[in-house]
């Protein structure tokens, strides 16, 4: 009865079961149906939307293709102008370059006009040279208005050298032999310039000199002075012509005495000369304090050893006497010590001989002394003058030879001078050794030459 009821109830749920599965069956089969075409209305909404999304993305990409085009041309057309604008970075630099260099020669042209002219015209474009310097370093005037400050320095050069060549005449002041600045007529022919005094009977060539402000006027021989006062006063005259343009006229004025050469060295120079001079005072000095220290002769020391050998102490000791100075003392006192040991009258001999040794060596050391310090004096001499040159530089430039020559001058005079002095110094200083250590060696050697014949003596 169980097993029939068991089997049952298993066929109704197996029948419940199928009905159940065929229902979901069905039902998945609708719903896939229903996706299937929803699927399908889906891919032909899709096909018809790609179409138009096809068209406009062909157009974008059109539009992409050309603003490319126009990006590309338009970069281009950037880096054209961008080379353009570096070619005229670099021409306006290059242009730059230029104007300062320009600005450079005329600059230096300005400063250094006036060393390349005569002196006494100098007279004639101080107002314009002034003017044209100042605009060097005026921060505010602009460089076109500096440029024609300048170039009018430039314009009075070229006008100068057409006047030159020809001969021009211009009023001025000049040094006169006497002294005095006088008034006159300058008259230039190329590189030669006469002039006539108004207030005196000086005429001559002009001439710059040393660091002076003003020409110098040099008389030539009277001969001459006629045609050059026509050559001034008139514009025609017959007039002493010179191969050399002046400079042979110009390096006779150079010869310089002693007393000129030396004061170009300055303090330094003078304070070497003075210690030359002590030093050679000293040196003649010595060399007869040391021909004053006498050497016994050995035929007065032999007679001195023979009155001691007889016993003739009085005679001996009359001779002794008559040996003069510090060397006397050496054998007076060994004759009044004769009765004493050996060592005794070696150190008494030996005291006096320490006594002799200082008075010949004296001064010596200040020689040498003079020596060492002649050569530094004259290197601090080089350097001060060579500041000083700097200084001129400084003041007036590398163009003007003549402004700086003073400070050169005192450094090279002053090497000269110090080693002009060392040198002899240095000399004198081993010759008086030597005749001092000689004198002293002598005096040993005859000391010790009389007591060895003392002891001989009493070994006898």
């Amino acid at each position: 009865m169980k097993k029939l009821f068991f089997w049952i109830t298993f066929c109704a749920a197996a029948v419940a079961s199928a009905q159940t599965f065929d229902q979901a069956s069905q039902k998945v089969q609708q719903d896939l149906a229903d996706s299937l075409k929803q699927l399908s209305a889906t891919r032909n909404e899709i096909a018809k939307e790609q179409i138009t999304l096809s068209r406009d993305v062909n157009k974008l990409e059109g539009e992409v293709i050309e603003k490319t085009r126009e990006l590309e041309r338009l970069q281009r057309q950037a880096d054209n102008r961008m080379v353009g604008v570096n070619a005229l970075k670099a021409e306006v630099k290059s242009r730059r370059d230029e104007v300062e260099y320009i600005s450079g020669l005329l600059n230096e042209f300005v400063r250094t006009f006036d060393t390349k002219i005569h002196i006494s015209e100098t007279q004639l474009y101080a107002d314009a040279l002034k003017e044209a310097r100042l605009s060097i370093d005026d921060i505010n005037m602009t460089q076109p208005e500096k440029f024609d400050r300048q170039m009018d320095i430039v314009g009075i050069a070229v006008n100068r050298a057409d006047e030159v060549l020809g001969g021009k005449t211009y009023e001025g002041k000049a040094l006169t032999n006497a002294g005095v600045l006088e008034p006159g007529q300058f008259a230039a022919i190329g590189p030669v310039v006469f002039f006539k005094s108004q207030q005196s009977d000086a005429v001559g060539l002009s001439f710059g000199q040393g660091n002076g402000l003003d020409a110098v006027v040099v008389e030539l021989d009277p001969i001459h002075s006629p045609g050059i006062t026509g050559l001034v006063t008139t514009g025609a005259g017959v007039f002493p012509a010179d191969a050399s343009s002046g400079k042979a006229l110009k390096f006779a004025q150079m010869e310089e005495s002693v007393g000129e050469h030396i004061a170009k060295g300055g303090i330094w120079g003078m304070v070497i000369i003075i210690l030359g001079i002590v030093a050679l005072i000293l040196a003649a000095f010595k060399v007869l304090d040391i021909a004053a220290v006498k050497v016994p002769p050995v035929d007065t020391l032999e007679g001195m050893l023979y009155d001691i050998d007889a016993e003739k102490f009085d005679e001996a000791k009359a001779k002794a006497d008559g040996l003069s100075g510090l060397t006397g003392k050496i054998y007076q006192d060994a004759v009044k010590n004769i009765n004493q040991r050996r060592s005794v009258l070696e150190e008494i001999i030996f005291a006096r001989l320490l006594e002799i040794r200082p008075k010949l060596e004296r001064y010596l050391a200040f020689v040498a002394l003079v020596a060492a310090a002649a050569p530094l004096l004259g290197l601090l001499g080089t350097v001060t003058g060579m500041i000083k040159t700097f200084n001129l530089i400084t003041i007036f430039g590398t163009g003007d030879a003549k402004s700086l020559s003073s400070g050169i001058s005192e450094a090279l005079v002053t090497t000269e001078l110090g080693l002009a002095v060392a040198i002899p110094a240095l000399l004198l200083h081993g010759l008086l050794n030597r005749m001092a250590k000689r004198k002293i060696a002598d005096l040993e050697q005859g000391a010790v030459s009389f007591l060895n014949g003392l002891e001989v003596q009493k070994e006898s």
